[in-house]
């Protein structure tokens, strides 16, 4: 009995220890499979984080690939139109100058035209019924030019010494329209100093 009580106890022993070891080993068993999973979560975390960093980092390649619009304009196409505005400036400024050189030309040639056709005439008194306007028995006839106004052809006498004013010049001339004056049309300057 003593072998087998012997037995009996080396077995229990044995079954102890096992159980013991087992019991051990299943405790760090449990713990680095806690550790597992907690890696594993953790690098499920890191791969939805990746992904959504991807996905990011795709739309923004697709926006900076992306065909340009009309709607869309670059800096250099911005420099360009701004040049082209500035240089449709620059030529509007220089037709301005030449246009004002133009027209102070064309004052001075008013100013100073000599007065062609000048004519010495006497015109002879109306011998009908109606009423004449107060017109001097000398003067001259002009032929009227293009650009020419009653008030410049008058001016134009005047810088050559003839004393008359535009309304003179108008009463002198009843017939012709006070508003218009024909190119072409001869009109009677009077000047009773005319010879």
């Amino acid at each position: 009995m003593k072998r087998l009580s012997f037995l009996i106890l080396f077995v229990a022993f044995s079954v102890a220890t096992v159980f013991g070891q087992e019991s051990a080993t299943q405790q760090q068993l449990d713990k680095l499979s806690g550790q597992m999973q907690d890696l594993l979560e953790a690098q499920a975390q890191q791969s939805k984080r990746i992904e959504a960093i991807a996905k990011e980092v795709n739309e923004l390649r697709d926006k900076v690939n992306a065909p340009k619009t009309e709607d869309n304009a670059s800096a250099s196409d911005m420099k360009a139109l701004a040049e082209k505005i500035q240089e449709v400036d620059r030529k509007r400024q220089k037709d301005n100058e030449a246009i004002s050189r133009q027209i102070e030309n064309l004052g001075k040639v008013v100013a100073g035209a000599p007065v062609k056709n000048r004519t010495p005439v006497v015109t002879p008194k109306n011998t009908d019924d109606t009423a004449t306007p107060d017109v001097p028995q000398k003067g001259y006839y002009h032929t009227v030019e293009a650009g020419e106004s009653w008030g410049v052809i008058a001016k134009a006498y005047r810088d050559k010494g003839v004393k008359i004013t535009t309304s003179q010049l108008i009463k002198a001339n009843p017939k012709m329209n006070p508003d218009l004056l024909i190119v072409g049309k001869k009109i009677f300057i009077p000047d009773p100093n005319a010879k």
